[in-house]
């Protein structure tokens, strides 16, 4: 059991979210396409679009643009080095512009019964188009899949959560300590060879300036292409 652990440190981190704080709330839709395959060898690659729609899903809030490329290290084990471009529509101004380097680890943990469990580990470092200066975060996320039926193109539950912690701030924002949290509940939809379609429920709760907190609750479609 001692393999679950990031998930106490996850469970930590939700905690510490300030219970007085005041909670604003946001409906939105999340959409994310990735492409990912092989390179040569353990070279290994992915590329995602995500466009986020907020605002009581009436505009395109946010638009990441995020490709990587990593080695297996073994069947369980793989590290990328990976590039984003984050696009923040501004009503009546420049949109902001957000440019990311970021070093990923995911791990295959294993099998807990039937229960399928992963890790992924991200640290960024983020520039901003309205201020100068590196911010500094670290992610972690675990990852939960518990197949419905038999075979290797099932129908499965799905379940994560993610807590990201600033590390260094810049002039633009960014924080130290506590940055938010993301939960994911939902389905595993398989479809052509081993491509697969997620939807379910996003909820993430983000720490604001002035003791507030920032609640989104996204329906969320993820599809990922393998080749």
């Amino acid at each position: 059991m001692h393999r679950l652990t990031p998930l106490c440190l996850l469970s930590a981190l939700t905690m510490a979210v300030p219970a007085a704080a005041q909670t604003t709330h946001d409906e939105a839709l999340w959409v994310n396409g990735t492409v990912m395959g092989q390179i040569q060898g353990p070279v290994v690659f992915f590329a995602e679009v995500q466009p986020r729609i907020g605002d009581g899903v009436s505009r395109l809030s946010q638009l990441l643009l995020r490709p990587a490329v990593g080695v297996q290290l073994s069947k369980q084990v793989t590290v990328y080095q990976g590039y984003a471009h984050v696009i923040d529509p501004v009503e009546n101004g420049p949109d902001l512009q957000e440019d990311r380097l970021f070093q990923q680890v995911t791990w295959n943990v294993g099998t807990v019964g039937r229960l399928e469990v992963q890790s992924r580990t991200r640290l960024e470092e983020r520039w901003r188009s309205d201020g100068d200066g590196m911010s500094l975060r670290a992610r972690q996320m675990m990852r939960f899949e518990y197949p419905l039926a038999p075979g290797s193109k099932r129908l499965a539950a799905l379940g994560s959560v993610e807590g990201f912690v600033g590390l260094k701030s810049a002039e633009w924002g960014g924080v130290t300590g506590f940055d938010q949290v993301r939960t994911f509940f939902g389905v595993e939809i398989p479809l052509a060879g081993t491509s697969t379609l997620e939807a379910g429920y996003l909820n993430q709760t983000r720490d604001a300036p002035g003791r507030r907190v920032n609640m989104v609750h996204a329906a969320a479609l993820n599809l990922f292409i393998r080749l």
